[in-house]
């Protein structure tokens, strides 16, 4: 009689587990402080919704959304045209929500005497044409240039190879590394390095260069004069709700939350350009 009351009591546990509301969201590291501010406060409207949050990359995100482990993908990046084509060979519709706007910082040891680079020095760095320091100015020390990058699962990555290096092969002395915090420390200990990183994750540890004589700010993120700028996406796969937008569930409370003046407050706060009002028009 004991073991049966226990079963039940377990089953009716097991029940109420697969029942309560759960989010899963994955994908860009850029996007994951954002991400972060965002669940911590949807969470104080509905204590009770258990969430999974992943930063790993961009493309990440969107290999979750194709295999069904992720409710939401965040993107630094659009889709590939190969991940457009195979979103309709499956079925499925992924629908992108601009939900902020970046731009991508190039950063060097404080001690470096240099403020301003060209992109088209920058290109010339990343593949391997201009090795040392001097040869971009003869002031600058005579010291081979430690050259970071985020890894290729990275949508940073994408936009630099985009928008820097016009797709040319990076050189294959370039360190690759997986999260835009280890960029920040590397560089924060090698004073001959350089790197690229999403402007919220810019920190006093590290310089910021201007790019053709513009720093990132705000306000030249959004106007477009800071050249190497970029909107930042929350994907939806809307095949998953009979290929409508979702209405009453937690996906479509949580989009209505990240576009709203408070979330979108919240996109100020980590430091990123927000895409909507944060002052209520009521």
């Amino acid at each position: 009689m004991k073991r049966t009351i226990l079963s039940v009591i377990l089953l009716l546990a097991l029940g109420f587990l697969l029942m309560a509301d759960t989010l899963v969201i994955k994908g860009s590291n850029t996007v994951l402080p954002i991400a972060q501010r965002w669940v911590e406060a949807f969470k104080k409207y509905y204590p009770d919704l258990a969430v999974t949050l992943e930063g790993a990359g961009s493309s990440t995100g969107i290999k979750a959304l194709f295999n069904g482990t992720a409710d939401l993908a965040n993107s630094s990046r659009f889709l590939k045209s190969s991940e457009v084509e195979k979103m309709h060979a499956e079925g499925k519709y992924f629908t992108p929500i601009v939900i902020a706007y970046d731009g991508i910082a190039v950063i060097v040891n404080k001690s470096l005497p240099i403020n301003d680079i060209s992109r088209e020095t920058l290109k010339k760095i990343y593949t391997g044409k201009i090795t040392t320091w001097n040869q971009i100015d003869p002031s600058l020390p005579k010291k081979r240039i430690t050259i970071y990058s985020r890894n290729t699962a990275s949508g940073t990555f994408e936009t630099w190879e985009n928008k820097v290096l016009d797709k040319e092969r990076m050189a294959p002395w370039v360190q690759m590394l997986e999260s835009t915090q280890a960029e920040v420390e590397a560089i924060k200990r090698n004073p001959y390095a350089i790197g690229y990183v999403g402007y919220g994750y810019v920190t006093e540890d590290v310089k910021v260069l201007k790019v053709e004589g513009v720093a990132p700010s705000m306000k030249t993120i959004l106007s477009g004069e800071y050249s190497i700028s970029r909107p930042l996406f929350v994907f939806v796969d809307l095949s998953r709700f009979g290929n409508t937008w979702p209405e009453t569930n937690v996906v479509a409370k949580f989009i209505k939350f990240i576009v709203s003046p408070e979330g979108q407050k919240l996109v100020e706060d980590a430091g990123y350009v927000p895409a909507y009002p944060t002052t209520s028009s009521e």
